[in-house]
């Protein structure tokens, strides 16, 4: 009995691991690049330039028909880059399309600014 109950647990966690891996919840497609026709750059936080920071954020933008920001979303990046980098791509605007897309989009801050 034991045994049965076993492995029906492990070929349950086997399929629902299967699950995450083939496809998150809630994950989205990425689509075509779609240029930017507006860019704002990011402030360079003082903090990171004492303190001699650099590395680049990456994020999912989603963009509206229209060519607006509708959502940042941080995938990673130094935690005392990322608001700067989110605050400056929510500025940006975009060529308008016939639906609202998303995009990876990468800020990268260097060490000597």
């Amino acid at each position: 009995m034991a045994n049965v109950f076993r492995k029906a647990i492990w070929r349950g966690l086997l399929l629902l691991g299967l699950a995450i891996i083939t496809r998150p919840v809630g994950a989205q497609e990425l689509d075509e690049e779609r240029k930017a026709t507006k860019r704002v750059s990011p402030v360079y936080p003082q903090v990171a330039k004492l303190a001699k920071l650099s590395g680049t954020v990456k994020m999912v933008v989603v963009v509206t028909a229209e060519g607006a920001v509708k959502s940042v979303r941080t995938l990673g990046g130094n935690p005392v880059l990322v608001p700067a980098a989110e605050v400056a791509v929510k500025q940006w605007k975009f060529e308008v399309a016939k639906r609202e897309t998303s995009s990876l989009v990468a800020i990268s801050f260097g060490g000597a600014q």
